[in-house]
């Protein structure tokens, strides 16, 4: 029996981990003007993007549609996949999943799809975490609830230099109350049940960071956890971010399979172009046996 797992584009997870597990990533579209590009193309690298955010341009995203999903499902089924796990980031904040729903109904074998609930990279620990399953032996039912279990427990925080991101592509949601609309602040959000959320309101960048940090040890808790760190076009605060998670955290970190003790990436298109550059954010995701 041959289980295949597919997830999209925003779930970071890394190109060498997909490659030996044979993760199939559907790319999602960043639309420029009136350009459009799927997540990861040379024309919308993470720099790129932060230009043209810069520079006001307007900046979109567009969700793959159910025929990408059902072609990709039917041509894994002729490679002989007996069963496909669908993993993605939540329908709260994109269509991606509901795209992937439809084109289960009509797929030559049996699909299973997972909304994490969760966005970046929380979503991709759910999809290592079907991996494990999988490699052990385990079913793609045993699969999907694994990768459920694992974005549930997970802890995905938030910092952006401005609102004026997630404002313009209509993601602030019950942020937008709570702040009331002043801008200026330095906002720390969270993913609580599918949606944006806020966790804290700071006035200024350096506080907001140390909130950030503080959080996400508080997270940690004592138990044993993967933590990653990603960022927009912040590459050097995220890096000193992820370097003081190691201290901070300690004996409690779990390597990535990458092999860091504390992962650090840049995020795609998709999820830049809605929270601008500058932004950092912090997942913890708990080991579970």
């Amino acid at each position: 029996m041959s289980i295949v797992v597919v997830t999209d584009s925003t779930s970071t997870v890394p190109a060498e981990v997909a490659a030996a597990s044979g993760v199939h990533v559907v790319p999602l579209q960043v639309v420029i003007d009136d350009d459009v590009y799927d997540e990861g193309a040379e024309e919308v690298t993470p720099e790129r993007l932060a230009v043209a955010l810069k520079e006001k341009r307007a900046v979109s995203t567009s969700r793959a549609s159910p025929a990408v999903f059902a072609e990709l499902y039917a041509r894994l089924a002729a490679e002989g996949a007996s069963a496909i796990v669908s993993v993605h980031l939540s329908a709260e904040v994109s269509g991606t999943f509901e795209s992937a729903l439809v084109a289960s109904r009509e797929a030559p074998v049996p699909v299973t799809c997972v909304d994490t609930r969760q966005v970046g990279v929380a979503t991709g620990y759910a999809v290592e975490s079907a991996l494990d399953v999988i490699e052990g032996g385990g079913t793609a039912a045993d699969a999907a609830a694994a990768a459920r279990q694992r974005a549930a427990a997970a802890t995905s925080l938030f910092y952006v230099d401005t609102l004026e991101y997630l404002r313009r592509g209509g993601r602030v949601g019950a942020a937008a109350a709570v702040f009331g609309g002043a801008l200026a602040v330095k906002p720390l959000l969270g993913i609580v049940d599918g949606v944006i959320s806020p966790q804290a309101k700071v006035r200024t960048a350096a506080k907001a960071i140390a909130r950030l940090e503080a959080l996400a040890v508080e997270a940690a808790g004592e138990q044993q956890v993967e933590v990653c760190v990603a960022h927009l076009a912040a590459a050097e605060r995220a890096e000193a971010m992820a370097a003081r998670l190691v201290e901070q955290v300690g004996e409690r970190l779990v390597p990535a399979r990458s092999g860091e003790p504390v992962r650090c990436v840049e995020l795609g298109g998709v999820l830049g172009a809605h929270v601008g550059p500058g932004m950092l954010a912090i997942c913890v995701a708990p080991v579970l046996s």
